[in-house]
């Protein structure tokens, strides 16, 4: 991202940088580590500890190696706070050093939380009034300060709690949990990144929220929520205007309530005198009003001393929860605005006047969205934008260990869910979470039973909503014409909020399709809003709409109809059916079908084969290895459909076997890597799988390991796997079936850590014949010289050998020198190393007496010229070498 670039800091900068916080107070130090403590533990994680640590040192602040031990042992969290605690208890010297280090840091690591850091503590003069004022809040009349008090008191109220919606039928209500129980941290940041959307929104969010996870050193700014109103580096201000994008179900709702429950309590933004909280579902029902009213109808208490109140626009903060769901038309570009908090309009136009600061000039605003309504309207009036990714890792496993309870169970479900790539990825969502926590649960209670309706554990997406259903069924005791019909209307809601892209149903809506809302059935997948008159209807999660109007089609089935939804769905360029054309896909599927006939008989067989039909010729359509400029991306889509289908059989039938895959320079999501390997599994023997620069990392390659054995050529260039992911390549190279032939490891992170275990593996395999491990920093004694042993042996089979560019020092030439032992190397390539002509006897002694060698490569090394001379001079001594400068 083009904006954070790093500056040159010169040592005048640094003299006026070191002058600047010098003058600051130990208590307001004090005061500033605090208030910068999230940003700078985040900013230390995202370093390379090498770095901070060698500055750090430089001034006698902190050990390198003491530092060092912590990360390896404890972890870069741990390591990130206990160096912050460390220094800010070491005295002032120590932290204006650490200050000092950070802003030295810029040239070579522009992260932008450090820019933004360094950017407000020397950009903004008044950082000590703006932290009290945030503490402490704005001074009031006693009058106001009483109404205060109330506001606050019902808002603490209302958003002290947070629902858990249980299984229909295992509870009558739905269990409530203060939020300081059950609050897990979201993780928000500031990116452009949903902007775009040419595919479904949870499958790229999934994508970029693993892509983010994996590279926390990339340009990714970490807004925490006491951080969407303080200083923002790009727009060089403190923001007015806010908006904060997340997919459904990722919990945008939930964190506008964590917030106001926070500033009701007095942690957060005290200078906000009143905070109010509006959702654009309930602003639908209101028709003409003035923001006094809309005030009013939610806070009435306020009616005395709203007037007083908007004298002091500053102090306000006004919340719109759900800018997708409004049905009225929100124009951020329109020109048509109101002046008058008295005045009445559409409260379409009092948002965006609020927005535009025509109404109560200088107040806050912080919208949230579904990104697909971002993409669409002008975001550029926000001074900040922000999006919700969801969960990281370690708030997924807290989430199941706060459902399940207990320890065991919460463990077991967690492990299942990691070992399956496709839904710990959407385990990301937290409504996700709740769904597969909640099928796991009841797979766990009929484990072992003989209950012949059983959940089974579910292995695709399909699966697992197939499961949800039937555990609603189950709990409902329903006929199966009763069933069947109620899914059917709810299906042909769902199809027409697909089609008309509505998330929020007014009655007259529902009334075509639904003969009785008030059924216990459909109260279990539809969630009702408002008051009667005005009510209004939504399915729990966008997923729950998309699956239904997939099931509709194989509940009443027409050919034709199903024929016509499938060509209208391709049709579709920014990917919004996405998620329903793999639900119908997977639905294909005779054994996931089946799980839903005890509740509504058979499902029609006719709908699977067309489906089945609509897959080939989709495949037919996007898959054409010839073609260089095959859409990658519609070619994973597909991938993903027969992957839900389980129809290992189409795959090969489509596809075959000994293709050749090529994702270059394709950023591959683990979700991607899990379709993947189901390709690969299905196809049996493949010829080449290129894969350099897909980003695939851990994760990616943890999913793509199963099925890499099976590959002849095996291209994982410039991917950033790191030591600890030789595991995989391990298990891969030594799998009694591997047939690699080539394996390209150049341009990752690897070091001479890994060496051993690519050694044992080198040992085992017996069908490695190139190695590419150029580009990685694997010199070092010990573990790099046992790898050139195997590399050496009589009975290794490498014929190609690249040493390109690993850091190779004098030293190593000698120990090159065993390799002349290995009889089958024809091709090395040593070129890029640090040999200098210290390295020069050895290099030509490996050149004339190796037995088998055809080609070697040694330029940039470091040679003088006339060292270089002598190299291809020995041309003549050995003719059958080739010797490449």
């Amino acid at each position: 991202m083009a904006e954070f670039r790093g500056k040159v800091v010169t040592d005048e900068d640094l003299k006026k940088f070191r002058q600047r916080i010098s003058q600051y107070e130990w208590h307001q130090l004090g005061l500033f580590d605090e208030y910068f403590l999230e940003d700078l533990i985040y900013i230390i994680e995202s370093l390379d500890a090498q770095c901070i640590l060698r500055e750090l040192s430089s001034r006698k602040i902190a050990s390198v190696e003491y530092y060092q031990s912590i990360k390896k042992q404890c972890g870069a969290s741990v390591f990130a706070e206990m160096l912050v605690e460390d220094i800010h208890v070491s005295g002032r010297d120590a932290v204006l050093g650490f200050w000092e280090s950070l802003y030295v840091l810029q040239n070579d690591h522009p992260h932008p939380n450090l820019l933004g850091a360094l950017d407000e503590l020397t950009q903004t003069d008044k950082l000590e009034q703006s932290i009290l004022l945030d503490k402490q809040g704005p001074e009031l009349h006693e009058r106001l300060q009483a109404c205060q008090l109330q506001h606050k008191q019902y808002l603490q109220e209302k958003t002290q709690n947070l629902v858990e919606h249980r299984a229909p039928g295992l509870t009558n209500k739905s269990q409530s949990f203060h939020i300081s129980e059950r609050y897990l941290d979201l993780i928000v940041v500031s990116s452009n990144h949903f902007r775009t959307h040419s595919q479904h929104e949870l499958i790229a969010t999934g994508g970029i929220h693993e892509h983010y996870l994996q590279r926390a050193q990339s340009n990714l700014e970490r807004i925490s929520p006491n951080r969407l109103f303080r200083w923002c580096h790009r727009k060089r201000s403190v923001p007015k205007t806010v908006l904060v994008s997340g997919v459904p179900g990722v919990g945008k709702t939930t964190l506008m309530q964590k917030f106001v429950y926070d500033w009701a309590n007095g942690n957060l933004y005290q200078r906000f005198a009143f905070v109010f909280f509006f959702k654009f579902r309930d602003l639908n029902t209101m028709g003409k009003t003035s923001l006094a009213q809309m005030i009013l109808s939610e806070y009435p208490y306020l009616r005395g001393d709203l007037e007083q109140i908007f004298l002091n626009p500053k102090n306000l903060l006004f919340i719109f929860d759900g800018l997708d769901e409004s049905k009225n038309q929100v124009d951020f570009k329109s020109s048509h605005l109101c002046n008058d908090p008295q005045s009445s309009g559409d409260s379409s136009i009092i948002v965006v006047s609020l927005v535009k600061q025509t109404l109560l000039e200088g107040c806050s605003v912080l919208i949230t969205s579904r990104p697909t309504r971002v993409a669409e309207i002008d975001v550029d009036i926000f001074h900040r934008m922000s999006q919700i990714v969801g969960f990281f890792p370690k708030q997924r496993e807290m989430y199941f260990q706060h459902f399940f309870k207990n320890t065991l169970a919460a463990e077991k479900a967690f492990h299942y869910v990691r070992e399956n790539g496709i839904l710990y990825t959407f385990c990301y969502i937290p409504a996700y979470c709740w769904i597969i926590c909640t099928v796991l649960e009841m797979s766990f209670k009929t484990q072992g039973s003989n209950d012949p309706t059983g959940f089974l554990f579910p292995k695709t997406v399909t699966q697992l909503f197939v499961a949800f259903v039937s555990n609603i069924l189950t709990n409902h005791n329903q006929d199966v014409s009763h069933a069947k019909k109620a899914l059917t209307e709810l299906g042909l809601l769902a199809e027409y909020g697909l089609s008309n892209q509505a998330l929020v149903f007014e009655e007259e809506d529902v009334q075509p399709y639904i003969t009785n809302t008030n059924s216990h059935m459909v109260s279990s997948f539809i969630v009702e809003s408002g008051q009667p008159p005005r009510l209004s209807y939504s399915f729990f999660h966008l997923t729950v709409q998309e699956f239904l109007a997939a099931l509709l089609h194989y509940l009443d089935c027409s050919s034709e109809k199903l024929k016509e939804t499938l060509t209208n769905t391709r049709s579709f360029e920014d990917g919004r059916r996405e998620i329903f054309l793999r639900f119908i896909s997977g639905l294909s599927d005779n054994s996931t079908r089946s799980l839903l006939k005890p509740f509504v008989g058979t499902l029609s067989a006719q709908a699977s084969k067309d489906v089945i039909s609509f897959l080939q010729e989709s495949v037919t359509q996007a898959w054409n290895p010839d073609r260089q400029d095959a859409d990658k991306r519609k070619i994973l889509n597909v991938f993903a459909c027969l992957a839900e289908s389980r129809n290992k059989g189409l795959v090969s039938s489509s596809i075959g076997s000994n293709q050749e895959f090529d994702f270059v320079d394709f950023y591959l999501a683990p979700l991607d890597c899990t379709v993947l390997a189901f390709i690969l599994e299905s196809c049996g023997e493949t010829e080449l799988l290129d894969l350099s620069s897909c980003f695939i990392q851990s994760e990616g390659l943890e999913r793509l390991a199963p099925a890499l054995h099976n590959i002849a050529v095996l291209n994982l260039t410039n991917n950033n796997l790191r030591d600890e992911d030789m595991r995989y390549i391990h298990s891969i190279l030594t799998n009694p079936q591997c047939r690699i032939r080539t394996l390209s490891l150049m341009n990752n992170g690897l070091t001479e850590e890994s060496c051993l275990t690519l050694a044992n593996a080198i040992n085992e395999n017996k069908s490695l014949r190139e190695l590419d491990l150029s580009k990685n920093k694997l010199a070092g004694k010990n573990s790099f010289l046992q790898l050139l042993a195997v590399l050496s042996e009589p009975t290794c089979r490498i014929e190609c050998l690249e040493l390109q560019e690993i850091k190779l020092t004098p030293e190593y030439a000698a120990f090159l020198l065993s390799l002349t032992n290995n009889p089958n190397l024809t091709d090395l390539n040593i070129s890029c190393n640090f040999f200098s002509d210290t390295g020069y006897p050895h290099i030509q002694q490996l050149i004339l007496e190796h037995p088998s060698l055809k080609q070697i490569r040694v330029g940039m090394n470091s040679f003088s010229d006339k060292t270089e001379n002598k190299l291809q001079q020995l041309q003549r001594q050995r003719p059958g070498v080739k010797i490449i400068m």
